[in-house]
């Protein structure tokens, strides 16, 4: 499609004001259909004569913006009158905000002080088969806006007695066309409106809201005031041991709301920007709050919900809705880390440990595919991958379980969906990540001489040390074969010739197990097995679980580690042991951060120490979804669901639950492409009863027994080792 639009700014820089640009024009015609197509170098909001023309919230998004900036459609016949007036206002967004904000850079520098920009055109379509085209240009007008500041770590400020009165020719300006694409990924909305629990008093003298759920988004509130009366808001998570606003871990984050009353009731929340909170401290606020004045309004990609699950045990319960509710937080364009501290960023190590629980838990295709396009574009010459995509870190080395995201994601992404397009778009990325190992390591068929982040946030870890005891150079070498080996199937699966490839993974899987005859860490012995790069998988598997037990039941693993551990104790006989470390209450669990009221993932197992205190305030988000992983294990292993690797997308499934005593029942569903998968199992005394739903064929196996069926409901019962269908 060609454009007339020209790309325009304000005529003279507004400092930390966004500014707000308009063009009015006049009807005289019958108008059959009108469209408008926008995008901004920043996020902006749009209104057609005063009305919201669409639920997209942050647009344009995030993309690698120097490669590929999203430009959005919009059809906005029935707002058109014959007096018309179009205002958009556009903030920093992604695209200026000093991200990230932990440390400087050249590059931080530089796109800190990119200008803003608007681009875009009005396309009238009359009846008597006219058109009129009304293109960003100089007779755009722009202004300062009653957003006197908007950024994505720092917050929003907001006059509402601001009127734009002062109106000058837009600025026109070049940038190259080539980087415009159509909206690629799911829009950004507002999903969910979560009602304030509790306004209450801190032991310190705090006025506090608490919405009893963690979100990411912003507060909305309606307040009755005199002109020129201030609110101000913070965000925070958690409370201290002593009942207290906390709010250290944001770090440099000022994560506030600024806003100046006009007179009488007013309803208001922030545009520009988004939080991740659970409390909000009043520290300015006309009158005494009430829980009625505040809404958390979320705000998320728009991704479909498409995994269930639950059971009969209360804090499991919980920890599912958490794992939920971390995704759904930080599943705001691209998966980033956490929603809250000066940070935001999409890590691809959490993204590639988290792939497949996110792709069962929702319809997560739209978002991945365009995530990965950028990735593609952000890709380093030499073919390396950068830690967060949009790579804002290019000087950061690249990372074994980081930089495999690029490999890992797609594939996950087609097993579960079934398109090969996902493959074929990414095949070169793939390729070029892995043929970078191949190129850079100091050892042949090994990883060896980069830096990396280890088995991250590993529990064995020495003092002082965030990376786990796990040799890193052990690490990447599996991730390197395991990388090999998916490239090899996608390959395959898209009619490629993998020879070379085939051939290389063969290397080294012989090279690892001559390299690594032995392992010295939980890890270690996970991803042994797990990349089948063990020769005697069961004999590990067996040492790994002694190993477990030697530990109290406490899991030692990091980022690396947790993924995969229980899949591996159940593959190889020790589910119930998986089990009993899911189970587990007590710190290093799953289930203590439930105990200690999480309504999200948390970062650290420790986040909150049981003495109440924090881990620390470096680095402690109570919203990090990684660990939440743990679903897919729930879904193919306790529930029994599993994709079928030769019918992908869920075309045939093979169900083979795996029950346990400590819960009564325990039920999963995903709603696929060919429809529902679902698989309950309950205990009866005695026995066992199986509930299936399958909308395509499956094969079912119950205590070693297997049975094929075809697209119904089926009840069986287990555990007498017979199998009986009704």
């Amino acid at each position: 499609m060609k454009f007339q639009a020209e790309w325009i700014q304000p005529e003279a820089d507004m400092g930390s004001i966004c500014p707000v640009f308009k063009k009015e024009w006049e009807i005289r015609k019958k108008v059959q259909r009108a469209e408008l197509f926008l995008t901004a170098l920043g996020v902006y909001t749009v209104r057609v004569n005063e009305s919201r023309i669409s639920d997209y919230v942050l647009a344009p998004g995030w993309t690698a913006y120097q490669k590929r900036l999203q430009y959005q459609q919009y059809d906005i016949t029935s707002f058109l009158q014959r007096e018309n007036s179009l205002t958009a206002t556009v903030g920093k967004g992604w695209f200026r905000s000093p991200m990230p904000g932990w440390f400087e850079s050249e590059d931080k520098r530089r796109r800190a002080k990119q200008n803003c920009g608007l681009w875009g055109e009005i396309r009238i379509f009359y009846e008597d088969g006219t058109q009129e085209i009304l293109p960003t240009d100089s007779s755009w007008q722009c202004g300062e806006s009653a957003v006197r500041f908007s950024e994505i770590y720092d917050g929003e400020t907001y006059d509402a007695r601001f009127v734009t009165e002062e109106w000058k020719p837009a600025k026109i300006f070049s940038l190259p066309a080539q980087v415009l694409i159509l909206q690629e990924g799911e829009e950004i909305r507002e999903m969910e409106r979560v009602f304030a629990k509790a306004v209450f008093q801190t032991p310190k003298g705090e006025t506090v809201v608490d919405f009893g759920q963690e979100v990411t988004g912003y507060v909305e509130f309606t307040v009755e005031a005199k002109e020129g009366e201030q609110v101000r808001i913070l965000h925070g998570e958690v409370l201290d041991a002593g009942g207290n606003f906390y709010r250290e871990n944001y770090r440099s984050a000022k994560a506030e709301i600024n806003y100046t009353c006009r007179s009488g009731k007013q309803t208001w929340h922030p545009a520009l920007t988004f939080f991740g909170f659970r409390y909000v401290k009043l520290e300015q606020f006309p009158g005494k709050a009430d829980p009625s004045q505040f809404t958390a309004i979320t705000v998320y990609s728009n991704i479909r919900k498409t995994g269930e699950l639950r059971c009969s045990d209360a804090g499991l319960n919980q920890l599912f809705s958490n794992i939920f509710w971390g995704q759904k937080g930080n599943f705001l364009d691209v998966p980033t880390d956490c929603p809250q501290r000066d940070e935001r960023l999409g890590w691809t190590g959490d993204a590639q440990v988290f792939v497949k629980a996110a792709s069962y838990n929702y319809d997560v295709e739209t978002f991945f595919r365009k995530w990965l396009h950028d990735m593609a574009a952000d890709q380093r010459e030499d073919g390396a991958i950068g830690q967060v995509i949009p790579d804002y870190m290019p000087k950061a080395k690249p990372s074994a379980a980081w930089g495999d995201a690029a490999v890992i994601c797609p594939w996950q992404i087609y097993l579960c969906y079934g398109n090969k397009q996902v493959l074929t778009e990414q095949f070169a990325c793939m390729k070029r990540w892995v043929d970078y190992i191949t190129r850079s390591t100091k050892t042949p068929y090994l990883w060896t001489g980069g830096e990396h982040f280890g088995d991250w946030l590993g529990l064995d870890a020495p003092s002082g040390s965030f990376k786990g005891s796990t040799r890193e150079e052990l690490i990447a070498s599996a991730f390197y074969a395991y990388s090999t080996g998916l490239l090899v199937k996608a390959g395959k699966a898209i009619g490629e010739d993998v020879t070379r490839y085939e051939q290389l993974y063969a290397n080294i899987v012989d090279t690892f197990r001559k390299a690594y005859p032995t392992y010295q860490t939980q890890t270690e012995y996970v991803l042994a097995i797990q990349f089948a790069l063990t020769e005697n998988p069961q004999e590990a598997a067996d040492a790994l679980a002694r190993r477990i037990r030697q530990n109290g039941c406490k899991m030692e693993t990091g980022f690396v580690g947790t993924p995969y551990i229980l899949h591996v104790l159940s593959d190889f006989g020790h589910a119930d042991l998986a089990y009993s470390l899911l189970l587990r209450k007590e710190y290093p669990s799953w289930l203590y951060s439930v105990g200690k009221g999480a309504t999200t993932i948390w970062e650290h197992w420790d986040g909150i120490m049981e003495d109440g205190t924090f881990w620390s305030t470096r680095m402690n988000s109570f919203n990090h979804y990684a660990y939440g992983a743990v679903a897919d294990w729930v879904y193919e292993k306790a529930a029994g669901i599993q994709i079928v690797e030769e019918a992908p997308g869920f075309e045939r499934v093979r169900i083979a639950p795996s029950p346990d005593s400590r819960l009564e029942w325990l039920e999963a569903s995903i709603q696929t492409r060919h429809g529902k998968i679902a698989s309950k199992w309950t205990h009866t005394g005695s026995s066992v009863r199986y509930e299936i739903e399958t909308a395509v064929p499956a094969e079912i196996i119950v205590d070693g027994l297997k049975r094929s069926l075809y697209p119904g409901r089926y009840t069986f019962w287990g555990a007498c080792r017979t199998l009986a269908g009704e």
